[in-house]
């Protein structure tokens, strides 16, 4: 599996990366296995939140990452903290407090990477500065960045904070493609022309931030998956197809699509499943065309104006 250095930080991370969102479906024995799995396949990034089923999960994966064959020194850890009680708490205090819980859980001195997790509107920039600053000097945290920010609150944070932000986790995948179709449709007035996220994509090639993509395999909202699903016929007998000519699966092409868009991009791997994972690790193999790039994005349903 390729691997990158994550938004310029150092930490050198797999391509491919399992967030464990719904590990809590698995026992313990079943979530160490995944970590097998995932660590056999190349996987070395593990992304957490602190409200994935009440911190639940992060529990588990910590129990699992313990009970694993490998050390903890040969992974990267990631966890997001920010979100309570329906709303967004940026507050140095809130900060401090929820990445000391999420450590607890995870039974962890520290975590590589700390995202704060979707935008805070009332967030003050210099007492998160503060946050990560007492963070990093503790050691309880390496590396920082966000989760569904758009150019210019990055950019809020970024003036005040003395640590490069270095990823920014999107939702991102075939099915999902706003940050691509405005930069399409620029100077047209339809309804893929509008800006929604104020040119993240270009943002974040231009600074070098890594882009995290999320619901790699989802359509809409956690609508569900797009892979063999009968509601898009096309996409799916072009992913088949693309996946007899590069000799792997359609979970590969599905993530291929995603890292051939040029900078630097991370597919964050939701699944439970360690065949899966393993059959997503082979991304890697299936080197796509930009012939091929746009098939699949006509095969979605979008257009070139």
């Amino acid at each position: 599996m390729k691997m990158l250095d994550l938004g310029g930080s150092g930490l050198v991370a797999s391509e491919i990366a399992l967030g464990v969102m719904r590990i809590t479906k698995l026992d313990q024995a079943g979530a160490t296995d995944l970590l097998e799995h995932a660590y056999e396949a190349g996987v070395n990034f593990f992304d957490n939140a602190d409200i994935y089923d009440g911190g639940k999960a992060e529990t588990l994966f910590g129990e699992a990452l313990k009970a694993a064959s490998f050390k903890r020194e040969d992974v990267l850890v990631q966890t997001k903290v920010g979100i309570v009680n329906h709303r967004y708490d940026f507050s140095k205090a809130h900060i401090l407090e929820a990445v000391d819980a999420s450590l607890n859980r995870l039974g962890l001195d520290y975590v590589d990477s700390l995202l704060l997790h979707r935008p805070d509107p009332l967030m003050e920039p210099d007492d998160i500065a503060e946050a990560f600053l007492e963070l990093q000097n503790s050691g309880k945290v390496r590396q920082f960045g966000v989760s569904n920010f758009n150019p210019m609150q990055v950019e809020l944070l970024q003036q005040a904070v003395p640590q490069r932000l270095i990823a920014n986790q999107l939702q991102l995948s075939i099915m999902h493609t706003g940050m691509i179709d405005f930069g399409l449709h620029t100077n047209m007035t339809d309804d893929r022309s509008i800006n929604h996220d104020g040119g993240i994509l270009e943002y974040s090639r231009m600074t070098g931030m890594a882009i995290q993509a999320w619901s790699p395999y989802q359509y809409g909202f956690f609508d569900g998956v797009f892979i063999d699903n009968p509601k898009f016929p096309e996409l799916n007998k072009l992913l088949h197809e693309l996946a007899d000519k590069y000799n792997t699966n359609v979970n590969a092409i599905a993530s291929a699509w995603i890292l051939r868009i040029p900078g630097d991009i991370q597919v964050i791997a939701g699944t439970t499943n360690a065949k899966r994972i393993a059959e997503i690790a082979e991304a890697d193999q299936a080197p796509l065309t930009a012939q091929e790039w746009y098939d699949v994005y006509f095969a979605a349903g979008n257009d070139l104006p």
